[in-house]
This record gives C-alpha cells, structure tokens and sequence, in this order.
C-alpha cells in the first residue's frame, strides 16, 4: 500500500529576532553580514511560557482548519522533538488529549533534529504499508532557542522555532517514494547539549568562550560549525545519489531539491558541489532561520505554493544534522 503526504501546515512563534537586533547585541557582526552569510533576515523565537508541545498542537489545529480534517481521522501520532515537556511521560500523549483525537490512536514521540522530519515520513510509511494506520498526524516541533546560552551569536544567527504538521495517508497528493537513512554517532560530541539528561544531570551555566567568541556551558547548544560543514559535504551528496539510485532516477529527474535549511552558506556550498542548477534547488530560510525538523516541512508547504510543479514532477527532500543522522526520499506529485 502507498503512502502519500496529504496536507502540510504550520506554526511560528508571534516573538522574532532580527538581524538589527542581534547587531546591537554583537556590534562585531553588522545586519548585513549575518544576512550574506547565514541567509537569515529574522527568525521566531517561543516565549517563556510557549514550549514545542504548545506549537505542535497550533501547528496541528491549524492543519484540522486549513484542510477540513477532523481529530477523529487520526489514528496515529508521531511526534519529532528534542525539547519535549518532560522525561516522561511521552508528549506525543499529552498532545492527543489535547487535540481530542481518538484514544485508540497509537502516539510516539523520536528525539532526532534536522533529519527528523525524514525519519518521521518513513516511520508513517511503514505504519502504512504494515496496515497499522491509514491516517497518521506527523508533528514536528523545536524550541532551540531555549538551549542557547544568551551570549552565542552564532547559534543564536542560526537557529528559529517553529512547527509542522503533516497529514500522511494512503491518498493525497504527493506519493512517497523509496528512503535511504544513516547514522554516525561519532559525530554527538559536534552538537549536543550535554547537561540536563540522565547521565549528566546538573545543570552548569558557567560559561566559556570559544575560538569564535561565542559563549557556551555544558548546560547549553554547543555546535562545532567547521565539523558539521565538514560532515555535511561528505555526506550529503553520497546520500543524494543513493536515494537517486534507490529510486531509479538520475539528477536530472527531479524538478526540485529541498534540502535542509541549515544555513545559506552550506546550502550554496552543497548546490555547487553538486553541481545542481539554481532553478532546482530551492532555498527558503530567510524570515524564519535554521528551524530544525520543521526546516522541511516549512520548505516543502512554501515551494509548492511557489513553484507548483507539473504533474509527475519529482521532488528530492533530505535531511541531515545532529547525531550524526541523515535520510533523504523522493515525492512524486
């Protein structure tokens, strides 16, 4: 049985930063430098009180709205987070009662970043195709922003809340095609938060400066920027030519790549190394930054409405990130 992504919604924070405002904080980095670089203009940011439980459930509300569904089709939930409410129990519950979506609906919460959203296509894949669901809400939702230490700018030019919400069912309008996923956790060290978990529990907000000026705690995001560029360019185009092949098609198939939107840089740096024309290879991060696992969903909802592709037309989506985790697939329209 097929899966096919349905309907797509979501959801950002009222709060922003902008580049001005973050150049008065860094007065070393100008408005137009962070935007040249980076590619972002302004990104949302949730408010002390918002957390990623609050906007997956406004992400999904607004997808029920926008596209006539009713909480009651809904007979999983899989939600993506790194920030969830509590250890336990699993937030994809609480975000089921919250919806008043069946109780006979299965819901699972995956910590994964970046390749999230991937990894939650394939996930509601397989429930389809092993007759476990038919309709199947995939939230993703990330508030970052609350692991950053207020005095890194680095990652504080980077990264945006938001979340998404997909309906994947066994029709809608986009077919979803064959997967292929990877790991190595060798990189875990490059983009953590080390505090705050079992094995380190005790929070220490003592901070440090890195090479960049930036400051960091072991109870806040710590990312090595040149390792995760260096591990994106290796892998990332390896795993765009194995999706290729898994779905027997060339490059010169598919009318539009969508990749995460980690940042404009890296993302030019993949484009040319690939060697991918401008015109198929779709960028979209300037009002709303590095938003993690809704990066892609967010993506894909504001390219169709831009670039509505032909009938049959083939998109490639891929993700990669923190873990180190990468999965891409095709959609065919």
């Amino acid at each position: 049985m097929q899966a096919f992504i349905k309907a797509i919604s979501y959801h950002l924070p009222k709060q922003q930063l902008t580049n001005t405002e973050l150049s008065a904080l860094f007065p070393e980095w100008g408005v137009e430098k962070i935007a040249n670089k980076i590619g972002i203009q302004t990104r949302h940011i949730a408010a002390a009180d918002e957390f990623a439980s609050d906007m997956a459930v406004a992400a999904a509300q607004k997808l029920f709205a926008e596209h006539t569904i009713a909480p009651a089709a809904i007979d999983f939930i899989l939600y993506c987070t790194q920030s969830p409410d509590y250890f336990l129990p699993t937030t994809a519950c609480i975000i089921q009662d919250k919806l008043g979506i069946p109780v006979k609906a299965g819901a699972l919460d995956f910590n994964l970043g970046c390749s999230g959203y991937i990894y939650g296509l394939a996930l509601a894949k397989g429930l389809i195709a092993g007759g476990i669901a038919r309709s199947i809400l995939l939230l993703t939702s990330e508030t970052y922003s609350k692991f950053i230490h207020p005095g890194d700018k680095g990652n504080r030019t980077i990264f945006g809340d938001a979340a998404a919400a997909t309906l994947i069912s066994t029709d809608g309008f986009a077919v979803i095609g064959e997967f292929e996923l990877g790991t190595d956790g060798q990189g875990a060290e490059n983009l953590i938060v080390k505090q705050g978990g079992i094995r380190y529990p005790d929070k220490h907000t003592d901070s440090i400066s890195d090479t960049y000026g930036n400051q960091q705690s072991p109870g806040h995001l710590s990312m090595d920027g040149p390792e995760i560029f260096a591990f994106t360019s290796k892998a990332v185009p390896g795993l765009i030519a194995d999706t290729l092949q898994k779905n027997n098609l060339d490059k010169a198939d598919i009318n539009q790549f969508i990749l995460h939107q980690a940042n404009q840089y890296m993302l030019e740096h993949l484009r040319k190394k690939m060697k991918i024309p401008v015109e198929n290879f779709y960028i979209n991060m300037a009002n709303v930054g590095n938003t993690v696992s809704s990066s892609l969903p967010i993506a894909l909802y504001e390219a169709m409405k831009q670039k509505p592709g032909p009938s049959q037309a083939k998109w490639l989506l891929a993700g990669f990130g923190v873990g180190y985790s990468w999965g891409a697939t095709i959609i065919i329209f």
